[in-house]
């Protein structure tokens, strides 16, 4: 099913193209995004109603629900799955909670002491995606450090439902995240919508949260024409497994599979240094995407997807940093000698028993992550990227006259005698 390449035989200019994707070399992407944006710059929102019409199949009356919509919907899901929900909360909160922790002031010299303080991003956008899957999970990735880095405003959009509404596990995420009010837009448009803001929805500081190839270009281009910023290029999903001999190519599909079933952009890899082991995901893979219910978006990611047999877990790694996959899950026994190895990667699953899937939802790591390679540069979500690192200084007397003549020097060297009159000033003082 998957194709097979041999990594003995893949010159650098085969890795590039087997490592490329979501390219959109006619710029016919940017095209559309562009016009989107632009029509809500001008039109706030009556555009995105038009855009709700034409993309949602929906016509909305307002652009939001508030606290009480929120709450009727979100009592309409079951109490296992309120609690799979809160566990999945709890964890996530106990992973992130640690990110906080508050950096020593360092004295540079006797008297020269510098210190950074967190403080918090006042306005953020999360982007909740919610196409043909509805991704609650999300909200809890993207909300739950958003709250812990202490945001004063957090603006939610996410694409309607037929009904005009939200999913109810959507909801409920509200409700644990204690947000009052989300904005049925979706795509590029609601990308837009936060950047510029309109007549509803507020501007924000910052963008967050994955989509397709439309919500990413529109976070690319609006970082580049407007003073909101955002937090990496998340595009469709992909996953590169490393496996060997030992592993099970029953739980090697599965994992496949798992980011297949995104959507029919995303990727899902293997490097291997058994044939028989690719073999036997191949027929795994058959068995398996037979009774998924979304075998059709699926099949056509794993038409995109493919096999690269290697002759050594070093040369399955090699591969796997030349990729930069947004998720990486090494199923070895030898997995320990192999962390050390690992250059990029957005988020790694180590060992037989940790699928990608745990992560997606629950075991407390965050699951929005650099696609498309950006993992060479970029880092997942965390609540780093929720604030800003201020840094201060303070220097006493003492220290001026410990630092004060070396200022001095440098600002003169480089021709700039008002930096060294600052200096000067205060040590005639």
């Amino acid at each position: 099913m998957l194709k097979t390449y041999s990594y003995n035989q893949l010159d650098q200019a085969k890795i590039q193209e087997l490592t490329n994707r979501n390219t959109d070399p006619n710029n016919a992407i940017q095209d559309t995004v562009s016009a989107i944006i632009n029509e809500v710059r001008t039109h706030g929102d009556a555009a995105l109603k038009s855009y709700a019409v034409q993309f949602d199949k929906v016509e909305l009356e307002k652009l939001y629900l508030d606290a009480s919509d929120i709450e009727e919907l979100a009592m309409g899901i079951s109490r296992d799955q309120m609690r799979a929900l809160e566990i999945a909360f709890q964890n996530i909160h106990q992973f992130h909670s640690y990110q906080t922790k508050r950096e020593r002031t360092v004295e540079t010299m006797p008297g020269v002491s510098c210190w950074r303080e967190l403080r918090p991003i006042e306005k953020v956008g999360l982007y909740i995606p919610g196409g043909s899957a509805v991704l609650p999970s999300t909200l809890l990735m993207l909300g739950i450090p958003a709250r812990i880095a202490g945001c004063k405003e957090i603006v939610v959009c996410s694409p309607p439902q037929n009904n005009g509404k939200i999913n109810g596990f959507v909801a409920y995420c509200l409700k644990l995240l204690r947000i009052e009010r989300v904005y049925l837009v979706g795509g590029a448009q609601a990308v837009a919508a936060m950047a510029f803001g309109t007549e509803s929805i507020p501007k924000v500081n910052k963008i967050f949260g994955p989509g397709n190839q439309f919500v990413t270009k529109a976070k690319s281009l609006i970082q580049g024409i407007t003073d909101v910023s955002i937090d990496m290029p998340a595009g469709p999903s992909e996953v590169l497994v490393i496996a060997d001999e030992s592993a099970n190519p029953a739980y090697i599909a599965a994992d496949l599979l798992a980011q297949a079933e995104h959507g029919i952009d995303s990727q899902a890899v293997l490097a291997t240094t058994s044939t028989v082991i690719a073999e036997q995901v191949n027929e795994e893979l058959s068995k398996q995407l037979a009774i998924l219910p979304r075998k059709e978006l699926a099949a056509k990611a794993l038409d995109n997807s493919y096999i690269v047999v290697c002759d050594d877990l070093i040369s399955c790694m090699n591969f796997s940093n030349a990729y930069a996959p947004e998720h990486l899950i090494i199923e070895s026994d030898q997995w320990k000698s192999l962390v050390n190895k690992v250059q990029n990667a957005g988020s790694v699953f180590l060992g037989h028993l940790t699928p990608e899937s745990a992560g997606d939802y629950a075991s407390g790591t965050n699951h929005t992550l650099p696609t498309s390679g950006y993992a060479r540069s970029y880092s997942g979500v965390s609540v780093d990227s929720f604030v800003k690192k201020i840094t201060f200084q303070h220097i006493t007397e003492q220290g001026l006259e410990q630092i004060g003549s070396t200022v001095e020097i440098l600002a003169e060297l480089e021709g700039l005698q008002a930096h060294k009159n600052a200096v000067s000033i205060r040590k005639k003082a």
